[in-house]
């Protein structure tokens, strides 16, 4: 068996089952007049913190939640919540707190029925195989979340793509605001 044919393989049918119309939905509603809060846990909480830090390059004022700096939640903002399984607690429980404050949510997730798809205005399902999922739900020869995880990152970063073509961001900009 050829492993990494087989993970690209299997990264290349779940990005190609990623709806269009979700991302051009989530894209329409990140704007950078507003402030925009990221949440995950795990893995998929770093690459929600890639996330975060290539929207800071793009322009967009960004914080990670659960990090020492950042502040409270308040309406017109944004809570992008990350979660292969969409029952991550930190990450539903930031979602709570993001609608009782009538901030906007969004979920990224590969279960499109979940606690915090349930709470979101907008959600972005990325359909790789997470940990909990067994039998033929499984679907991935690799353990735990790895397929949702390597997917994750690779559709994040086609949403920054495009944010950058639709504000005009150069990649010297972006490149300004790398550390």
């Amino acid at each position: 068996m050829d492993v990494l044919r087989t993970i690209m393989d299997e990264i290349e049918h779940v990005v190609a089952n990623v709806k269009k119309d979700e991302i051009d939905q989530v894209i329409g509603l990140i704007q950078k007049d507003q402030r925009i809060f990221v949440a995950g846990e795990g893995r998929s909480g770093f690459s929600a913190k890639g996330f975060a830090m290539r929207l800071m390059h793009l322009g967009y004022t960004v914080y990670v939640v659960g990090e020492t700096i950042t502040p409270a939640i308040k309406e017109g903002d944004i809570l992008i919540g990350v979660s292969g399984s969409g029952k991550s607690i930190s990450v539903v429980d930031a979602a709570r707190k993001a609608k009782e404050k009538n901030a906007s949510v969004i979920a990224v997730t590969s279960k499109r029925e979940s606690p915090l798809a349930g709470f979101a205005d907008q959600i972005l399902v990325i359909p790789g195989t997470v940990k909990g999922d067994t039998g033929e739900k499984r679907g991935s020869i690799q353990l735990l979340s790895s397929l949702f995880d390597q997917s994750l990152h690779i559709v994040l970063d086609a949403v920054c793509l495009l944010l950058s073509y639709r504000d005009n961001t150069a990649n010297e900009s972006a490149t300004g605001a790398h550390w």
